[in-house]
């Protein structure tokens, strides 16, 4: 049987460099010559997930199809791989922690000390083993976030040392570090990676090939400085310069030759370069549409950009499918009233009201889902999002003024937005909520069936609460209709108004199963619906 081969991709200089990005690029490339490969995440902070994380702290929490909360890069993974990643595919110290803990408690270290070498450093092995053995992979790339250096990332890169020597010809290390540019000299400045490479070798690894990301090309001279002070060959030096679109990042690691850098270093045949053609496609229609359209997306999270990755993603993949550039406009649900809601949304051809926890910006969304009912402009909600559409309907057209959420008011009379019956006696937050891929019954002859045309699909969720059954034939006489059901809960999915251009809200999550090849069918419809 072949054996896996494992990368490890480390950073340095600076977080957010794109890690993911570089990792996702590399397995796409691979990927593309006929290997079978996945990426995991090692987060080095002490939560057991980002489940319960403020958005303005580490950005959307991404939801795997098994369920678990996990770090946005999983979803860079799905998107570039169009493959489905797992519980597996996300580690953090908080995990890893807790499992050792776990294991001293129920007696299984025989009254050792338990201590970080050996007992964490071989938890952390064994998990980046488990996706190699457990699936058969060819590749398992595990991407260690936060940068050399910093204490909490200590034991993952001990682990890495390890690692290093009990695989040996079978493990690859990529370092991606930042280069400066100094305007004032007109130079690019490679001392900080030499710092990061050092602070690597001090913990006993050395970097098998270095990536440099930077605003600037690489000259001839600073890649042979790098491969002299950094112990690696030229070749081994990779640019990975700026680009419009983190889609363009694989065809530049291609010419860049990362993945034949990567194969001939463990021993591996070459073969032929991938002629990556919808890939290239995609980034045609991409930069070259033939009409725009600009949707709003309205949420409380706008001034951070990553707290709706996956939906601004969305938007390139079903805008590249119909051949539209989609603009967005990130819109503060906070600052929508009465008084500027018209002069703040009247030029948006669709409107997307975000997911979302809390209290906060709630009567912002309502406001933006009622200006799209009432002006027959294309509405897509999502999870709160679809929630705000139902209360903002009992308000304004069932006329049940003082409906709401009972997230939001508790005691409110009519409660259209109820906490779902499983949820009542949970009282921990972390990893509680329903998670994952539900199957959804879809009703035909709806918006809904015309995008997936499918009876039956099966979609994420990350929620508490759910549409208040009492209430759904009050909807269904006034004009909003439930098209998508849960089969086995009876819980309504989606709701949608028939006779408008195209209103839909789902309780779904939607945007996390959107991929480049494969563009979630509601954004493809939701973008073309705004077109027309």
């Amino acid at each position: 049987m072949p054996t896996t081969k494992y990368i490890f991709v480390t950073g340095g200089v600076t977080s957010s460099l794109g890690k993911g990005i570089i990792s996702a690029s590399l397995a796409k490339l691979l990927q593309s010559r006929g290997y079978r490969v996945t990426i995991q995440k090692l987060d080095p902070y002490i939560n057991v997930d980002p489940g319960t994380l403020n958005p303005y702290e580490h950005g959307e929490c991404y939801v795997t199809e098994d369920g678990a909360e996990t770090d946005l890069d999983l979803g860079h993974y799905e998107r570039f791989l169009n493959v489905y990643t797992s519980q597996s595919n996300n580690v953090t110290t908080g995990r890893i922690y807790q499992d050792v803990i776990n294991k001293e408690r129920h007696g299984d270290y025989l009254g050792k000390t338990v201590q970080i070498i050996p007992h964490i450093t071989d938890e952390i092995k064994r998990r980046v083993k488990l996706l190699g053995t457990k699936h058969r992979y060819d590749f398992v790339i595990t991407e260690i976030g936060g940068t050399v250096g910093d204490i909490e990332s200590l034991p993952y890169i001990e682990a890495l040392r390890q690692f290093k020597w009990e695989m040996s010809g079978n493990v690859l290390t990529i370092h991606l570090t930042l280069v400066p540019y100094l305007a004032a000299t007109g130079e690019l400045k490679t001392k900080p990676t030499q710092h990061s490479v050092k602070t690597l070798l001090e913990a006993g690894v050395q970097p098998d090939i270095i990536v440099l990301r930077t605003e600037h090309p690489l000259t001839t001279d600073v890649r042979k400085k790098v491969a002299l002070f950094c112990n690696v060959t030229k070749e081994a030096v990779i640019e990975s310069r700026n680009v419009s679109t983190i889609y363009e990042v694989p065809l530049r690691m291609q010419k860049e030759k990362l993945d034949e850098t990567v194969l001939q270093k463990l021993g591996m045949q070459i073969g032929e370069r991938p002629a990556l053609t919808p890939w290239k496609q995609f980034l045609k229609k991409h930069y070259e549409p033939k009409h725009e359209v600009l949707i709003g997306i309205i949420g409380k999270y706008v001034e951070l950009k990553d707290a709706y990755k996956s939906i601004n993603e969305s938007f390139v993949h079903a805008g590249a499918y119909n051949n539209v550039r989609v603009k967005l406009k990130h819109i503060q649900s906070d600052n929508l009233c009465e008084e500027t809601i018209s002069e703040k949304l009247k030029a948006l051809n669709g409107i997307l009201v975000a997911p979302g926890f809390g209290n906060r910006g709630i009567e912002g969304k309502v406001l933006a889902v009622k200006y799209a009912r009432e002006n027959n402009i294309p509405f897509l909600g999502i999870c709160l999002g679809m929630q705000c559409a139902v209360i903002e309907f009992a308000r304004n057209v069932l006329e049940l003024e003082d409906a709401n959420s009972t997230e939001m008011e508790l005691n409110c009379k009519n409660p259209v937005i109820d906490l779902m019956a499983e949820q009542k006696m949970i009282t921990d937050m972390g990893g509680s909520m329903r998670l994952g891929g539900y199957p959804c019954r879809i009703v035909k002859d709806s918006k809904a069936h015309d995008a997936y045309r499918k009876n039956r699909v099966v979609e994420r969720h990350r929620h508490r609460y759910e549409f208040n059954e009492k209430y759904k034939s009050l909807y269904e006489k006034a004009g909003m209709k439930a098209t998508g059901i849960n089969p086995d809960t009876n819980l309504v999915e989606i709701v949608e108004i028939p006779n408008h251009k195209w209103f839909v809200g789902v309780q779904f999550h939607p945007e996390y199963k959107s991929t480049v090849l494969n563009p979630h069918p509601l954004f493809i419809k939701f973008v073309k619906a705004s077109l027309s």
